[in-house]
């Protein structure tokens, strides 16, 4: 622990902000400061290869290298050396989503249209394919503001590149990694590296083979225990037959199963005028009301194909991508859990994307000053969701239990596919030996067509088309060859959305505004530097921007807004249409202005010690926006819920529109405005060829309003510490470490829903209307948590050959 406590220290006294030193490879030997080189990181961003200090924009870098050193298993670890960034997985299995710069992603609310967008082997992809273990990585690129003038589709607020390692046409090789830990954890993975034909053509085989407990919470009942068990494999092919031509081509299968729990806590451990649970939780419990859990299955296919053809100085690029997602689980429709017995609505989607891409750039600088590239890109996506809503019918046998008299089923098909097409080009001209102007233009064309189906009656068919374009613009100077100053600007553009998870029978207008979304766009202005220092042994950059949003998608956080949903009954002739109360996250078209500042400070201490720190800051703001909220009392000011209103409170309310709006000028993103990591290692040999090692990775995440209306959910700041320790072999042959995870236990509540509520149908209460039992609610003592990740110790072995 002193060891631990003075390596942060000694990081921290730098002042600073830093990219992770731990990003890059293994330093050679310095001569002197005045020649001391660092391995340099190599990125793409701009579509060519280049030293991260030369680009005009910030970009975080993650590599092979640096997931083995801190133990990456799955993609979500990355945002523990991202400040800024979140990752989140849905817990029914429909995928995930990024979040940078003080604004929110929520798949289900932003379509298939992310905030930050997601690319494999340089081909778009959904984010809940990459949110996944991984494995077998060859590079990971996060970029921070607009993109889509140089690569695939229009993002507002950045970009998250991953590449697997290719195959080498040289060299046998390929490694084995073996991780466990004391909380139910085993990760095997590995490699493996054939040239084929030596220089000609090679095949690369790699797989991962994962079981874990998730986040721990497991139900008051006897349930059987959570549960996250992933196969995947991959198999890459390289074949270089000429000088000038290359092919590639990439197979690869993950396929996920688990077994989650969502975790509540009482209410009365943050309020003490709550009423008391049955059962005490709090959230250190890691426990669920869950009777017998989420049940989720996920089957990703991709495949990924590539050819480069190179002639005068000039290369022609294809890039195809094709992938499957086989998407099951199960949503609980009884969050109350008043009810013996658990009712699910169960979720099936089967999406296919594809995409291709050609282009064409330089390889040589034309006339020595210009960089260029121009392109084509076609984009298709189906998104078929059918589900099982099951609505309850029963009556209260106590103030906390009810008794179910029958279950009536509700089939709802969702149906949604979109094509976009653009043409996009980009050219950077370099004056004189220090001075780069850079300027890119996209042309989006854009169509979509969608439908919800309930019980195979059309109630809502739409569809939208667009043109749009889209600009980038850059500016650097190189005041000398270790000073670097830069300005850019950038507009995106999203098509308007359509939200899935509404699946009332007749929805209202204004219902359908907060379901049905304008367009969005973006315009964003940036400035920063970037410094070489110390002869070459630290890198020293700051940035600072300003982004403005038109109609940014604003989704309610925690449970949602209480709102008028209309289910069918067909037991009925005709079939009659009731009212029922139902919370959903609806969505409001907002204006939002960002302000922000990113920086970061590597320091190469000595020959053997390094430090990083990094830091950001981002405030995201609504500027008097719209938004859908609970305002059970019509001052048009959002209420602090902490019961479900029964249906004639709400309804005296909402009327004939179903649901309320307010006007709002509040916070954008639910994170921390601030965030930071520090990461140091130091290095002891302990003999010709064998290392030991320490190494800290501390993640700081200052404090937060979740839900601006929700006066239980505010998170104070907090760290957590991650410590690694071994020995390892200095060429990479071999190594062993020991870990520590939130190494201090670190126990924070993250989030925290109003009270769980569970909608149902009184037999013994007809409505007054249709004669039909009437709706009911009930509200529990318990709220909806997360909270941090449970502390794990483990050990990892790799081994590792040849090309690797």
């Amino acid at each position: 622990m002193r060891l631990l406590s003075t390596l942060l220290l000694c990081s921290a006294s730098v002042a600073g902000l830093s990219t992770p030193a731990l990003a890059q490879d293994t330093a050679p030997e310095a001569e002197s400061d005045s020649s001391y080189t660092e391995n340099v990181i190599i990125v793409q961003t701009r579509r060519r290869a280049e030293d991260v200090q030369d680009v005009p924009a910030v970009i975080d870098t993650v590599s092979a290298d640096q997931v083995s050193k801190l133990n990456m298993r799955s993609f979500q670890d990355v945002s523990a050396i991202v400040p800024g960034l979140q990752m989140e997985s849905e817990a029914n299995g429909v995928g995930g989503g990024a979040k940078l710069r003080g604004v929110n992603f929520d798949v289900n609310a932003s379509g298939n249209n992310p905030t930050v967008e997601f690319y494999f082997n340089d081909a778009p992809i959904t984010a809940g394919v990459i949110l996944q273990q991984m494995y077998d990585i060859g590079m990971i690129e996060v970029q921070r503001g607009p993109q889509g003038t140089l690569r695939g589709r229009a993002s507002p607020s950045g970009s998250i590149t991953v590449t697997a390692k290719k195959p080498d046409l040289y060299e046998y090789g390929g490694f084995a990694d073996m991780t466990a830990n004391d909380i139910g954890t085993l990760n095997f993975k590995g490699a493996v590296n054939i040239p084929v034909i030596e220089g000609v053509a090679a095949i690369r085989a790699a797989g991962v083979w994962d079981e874990n407990e998730g986040d721990r919470v497991r139900s008051i009942y006897a349930a059987k225990d959570p549960f996250a068990r992933t196969k995947s494999g991959r198999i890459s092919a390289l074949v270089q037959p000429t000088d000038w031509l290359k092919l590639e081509g990439m197979y690869q299968r993950l396929d996920r199963k688990a077994r989650t729990y969502d975790q509540v806590a009482s209410f009365s451990e943050v309020n003490p005028d709550a009423q008391a649970s049955p059962v005490y939780i709090s959230t250190k419990d890691r426990l669920s009301n869950m009777e017998s859990g989420r049940d989720v299955r996920q089957i990703y296919d991709i495949y990924n194909w590539r050819a480069e053809a190179s002639a005068m100085g000039q290369v022609l690029i294809y890039q195809g991508q094709h992938y499957t997602q086989k998407l099951t689980g199960l949503e609980n429709e009884d969050k109350g859990d008043f009810f013996t017995g658990q009712f699910n609505r169960n979720n099936y989607s089967d999406i296919s994307s594809t995409s291709h891409e050609i282009r064409l750039q330089n390889d040589a600088r034309v006339l020595g000053i210009f960089d260029y590239v121009i392109g084509f890109f076609d984009y298709k996506n189906d998104t078929p969701t059918e589900l099982n809503k099951p609505t309850i019918i029963g009556f209260p046998i106590s103030a906390t239990q009810g008794f179910t008299a029958a279950v009536a089923q509700t089939e709802i098909s969702r149906t949604g596919n979109s094509h976009e097409q653009s043409f996009f080009g980009n050219v950077t001209a370099h004056i004189g030996e220090g001075t780069e102007i850079a300027g890119g233009l996209r042309h989006i064309d854009y169509n979509e067509t969608n439908g919800l189906f309930i019980n195979g009656s059309p109630v809502v068919q739409g569809g939208q088309s667009a043109k749009k374009w889209i600009y980038s613009a850059s500016i650097k100077h190189d005041f000398s060859r270790d000073f670097m100053v830069y300005a850019s600007t950038g507009s995106s553009w999203r098509p308007g959305l359509n939200v899935v998870g509404d699946f009332s029978a007749a929805p209202s207008a204004l219902e359908l505004s907060f379901l049905n979304l304008p367009a969005e766009t973006s315009k964003s202005y940036e400035i920063g530097f970037k410094s070489t220092l110390l002869g070459g042994r630290a890198h020293l950059n700051v940035t600072a921007y300003h982004q403005k949003f038109k109609n940014y998608p604003y989704r309610i956080p925690g449970q949602g807004v209480y709102y008028i949903n209309y289910g069918v009954d067909q037991s009925t002739t005709p079939v009659t249409v009731y009212p029922e109360v139902a919370q959903f996250n609806f969505v409001g078209a907002v204006p939002v202005e960002v302000n922000g500042v990113e920086g970061d400070l590597s320091v190469n201490v000595t020959d053997n010690w390094d430090i990083g720190i990094t830091a950001a800051y981002s405030l995201g703001k609504i500027k008097n926006g719209t938004v859908p909220c609970n305002d059970l009392n019509g001052d048009g000011i959002p209420d602090a819920t902490t019961s479900a209103p029964s249906l004639s409170d709400l309804a005296a309310i909402v009327g004939s529109n179903n649901i309320s709006a307010c006007q709002v000028s509040q916070r954008a993103g639910f994170g921390s405005p601030f965030s930071a990591t520090v990461t140091s290692e130091y290095r002891l040999p302990l003999s010709a060829s064998t290392d030991a090692f320490v190494r800290g990775l501390l993640s700081f995440n200052g404090a937060s309003r979740v839900d601006p209306n929700n006066a239980f959910d505010d998170v104070s700041s907090y760290g957590l510490v991650n410590l690694f320790t071994g020995i390892r072999d200095q060429g990479g042959a071999w190594t062993v470490t020991l870990f520590a995870k939130n190494l201090l236990n670190t126990q924070k509540t993250l989030t925290r829903s109003a009270p769980l509520f569970t909608s149902y149908r009184d037999p013994f209460i007809p409505d007054p209307n249709t004669g039909l039992p009437s709706a009911q609610t009930y509200t529990s003592t318990y709220t909806g948590v997360t909270m941090t990740p449970p502390r794990e110790f483990g050990i990892n072995v790799r081994y590792a050959f040849g090309s690797r």
